[in-house]
């Protein structure tokens, strides 16, 4: 079983490899230009991006592998945004508690539905938040999993497919609970 970190320049696409090599995942860091034929895994993990997803950022073959990839795909940051993007809702600013503001630091997440990314997680979390832009409009096939107090979609997954998304940073320490999300996450793509 290999999961495969794709990499969006996100300074936590090493963590995220960390952490899945922590859990004995067979796990690579690969650049998001990797054409999908050469992936070559059972499970990819889209990192975040340095450069806000509505400036731009380059997300390489990531719509790609949204559309092509057979197996489980979790998007962390700017990979959750972009799947939210691609399957038809809007990206905005993030609003925070005084409007548009970036937010950063740690937030009280609210798991809202049982899921197997989230199963044995406590339906609150402390978690590390680091984005400036947020999904704000989920399209049909999306449903939203989790909420914050200033981020209404923390966490998604399609309908249909196994694709999953987190707007914190379960990679980061400060994260509560954040390794048994990725030991979930290992399960799901185990299956």
């Amino acid at each position: 079983m290999k999961i495969l970190v794709v990499d969006n320049g996100s300074q936590y696409a090493h963590r995220i490899y960390r952490t899945l090599q922590d859990l004995k995942a067979e796990t690579k860091l690969v650049p998001n230009t990797t054409p999908v034929s050469e992936l070559n895994c059972d499970g990819i993990v889209l990192s975040g991006s340095g450069v806000l997803l509505s400036a731009g950022a380059p997300m390489g073959n990531c719509k790609d592998y949204l559309d092509n990839f057979k197996g489980p795909i979790l998007g962390i940051c700017a990979g959750h945004q972009l799947i939210g993007e691609h399957f038809g809702g809007k990206i905005s600013p993030a609003s925070g508690n005084e409007g548009s503001t970036p937010e950063f630091g740690l937030t009280e997440i609210t798991i809202d539905k049982e899921n197997d990314l989230f199963k044995g997680i406590p339906a609150k979390i402390s978690a590390w938040e680091s984005h400036n832009d947020e999904i704000s409009e989920l399209p049909k096939d999306l449903e939203s999993l989790a909420h914050s107090e200033s981020c209404a979609v923390e966490a998604l997954k399609h309908r249909k497919k196994p694709i999953y998304g987190i707007q914190f940073h379960p990679e980061v320490q400060h994260t509560q609970h954040g390794k048994d999300i990725y030991k979930n996450f290992i399960g799901i793509v185990k299956r």
